[in-house]
């Protein structure tokens, strides 16, 4: 057989991996296909920390609901779990305050594939919500999809108040707030320790794939606005991991997406297409003030004793837990860490950024800039790069060849359309 018909012959075979990955509706077939261009060893070493770090989410996920809602039992399978019968439990109440829960949560449910030969699996009533604190919803008044976060006041006594201050009538209209909105906070019905908060439904902010260099740049001047507001206004987060960095979806989406698998419709009457970012430009949002703290803004160097959040690297917190340490240069290099992890040393091109970004993350707290002087720097490297650079593809370090090809002709067809129509090459929200 010559060359030409190895090529053909393989690109037959690539196709109809595909084509089978799709139709299963089980796989994802740009993974599975970009592991044939990948050695052994990356593969492994691929799975490993994705082994680690889901191991870590359920570990920590098992922690926090067994603090909040008791033992875990064994359950038979699409039974609700522990967690998930203290939401059902208060089914009528939420209703009563204006909020009503899917359909897998009232009183009366009874699961929509028993009896027949549904699988399970592709059944909406079978999706159970992944952290049991956080809760979805539907706001009876307007329609708006939502989130409700069952909170313990004896273990996190401020969020509340951080989170309503932040919507008080001064700091809610700024558009350099991006603190998630609390539309209100309601008090548990004998339970006095217990309140939730409502919040809007949102999706975490690297769900759904950057596409260009723009839309990334966009992100992160929102998010360092963002940070810079909650410091001008002497509230430090000390939690800033990409787990409590969202945005608002919802526009991004031709139609609402599932709050529990986001790539399905709501209904899971099938897949939910969306736009880009560029097409839809989302707001982002900072979220989960379970750690922050207010000052006041006579106190020039307040000082906490460390506390470890989602980011278990933080410098100063390895040999200094017995010393207070001034909480705003952790939250500077938490976003710096945050950057590097999510774009500098997962994605290519993106050098530009590294001379800050090290600056961020220096181990010594005093050399680092200030989130101002931070602001400063970004705004002087966004504006100096090219609308050639900004609109070009932001690629995965890891992206095989055939996804390369794939998402790159998707790509400049969209690009193409941009440029002609004299679309921004940095979205920009809507006024």
């Amino acid at each position: 057989m010559s060359l030409f018909g190895y090529v053909v012959s393989y690109v037959q075979l690539l196709l109809l991996v595909l084509l089978i990955s799709v139709l299963g509706g089980r796989l994802q077939p740009f993974r599975m296909i970009q592991t044939l261009f990948t050695s052994k060893s990356k593969r492994d070493e691929i799975k490993a920390k994705e082994a680690a770090e889901l191991e870590r989410l359920r570990a920590l996920r098992a922690q926090m609901e067994l603090e909040v809602f008791g033992a875990e039992h064994e359950r038979r399978s699409g039974a609700l779990s522990s967690y998930e019968t203290w939401w059902s439990q208060r089914y009528q109440w939420l209703r009563g305050q204006g909020y009503l829960l899917r359909p897998r949560y009232a009183p009366e449910w009874v699961p929509s594939w028993e009896g027949s030969k549904r699988n399970a699996s592709d059944c909406e009533d079978r999706q159970i919500i992944r952290f049991g604190r956080i809760m979805d919803a539907t706001r009876l008044s307007d329609g708006l999809y939502v989130s409700l976060k069952v909170v313990k006041k004896s273990e996190h006594p401020d969020e509340a108040d951080i989170g309503l201050y932040f919507m008080s009538d001064k700091l809610a209209p700024d558009p350099k707030n991006h603190c998630v909105p609390f539309f209100e906070v309601l008090s548990v019905p004998d339970e006095d320790d217990k309140q939730i908060i409502v919040m809007p439904l949102l999706l975490n902010f690297v769900k759904l794939r950057f596409d260009t260099f723009g839309e990334v740049m966009e992100c992160l001047r929102q998010l360092f606005e963002g940070f810079l507001f909650m410091h001008n206004h002497h509230v430090a987060h000390r939690d800033c991991t990409w787990m409590n960095i969202m945005m608002d979806a919802k526009d991004l989406y031709a139609e609402p997406y599932h709050p529990v698998k986001p790539h399905m419709k709501r209904d899971y009457s099938g897949y939910a297409s969306h736009y880009t970012r560029t097409q839809r430009p989302p707001k982002y949002y900072i979220i989960d003030f379970g750690l922050s703290r207010r000052y006041d803004a006579s106190e020039e160097n307040p000082l906490e004793y460390p506390i470890f959040g989602g980011d278990k690297t933080v410098p100063e917190f390895q040999n200094n837990t017995d010393t207070p340490l001034n909480p705003f240069p952790t939250d500077v290099y938490n976003l710096g860490n945050l950057i590097r992890e999510q774009f500098l040393n997962t994605k290519t091109g993106f050098e530009f950024l590294k001379s800050l970004i090290d600056d961020m993350v220096q181990d010594d707290p005093s050399k680092r800039p200030t989130m101002g002087q931070a602001v400063e720097r970004f705004d002087s490297i966004r504006q100096n790069l090219g609308t050639w650079k900004l609109r070009s593809r932001v690629t995965p370090r890891d992206e095989g060849p055939f996804e390369h090809m794939y998402h790159g002709a998707a790509h400049w067809r969209r690009r193409i359309g941009f440029i002609v129509k004299r679309v921004s090459a940095i979205p920009r929200l809507p006024q």
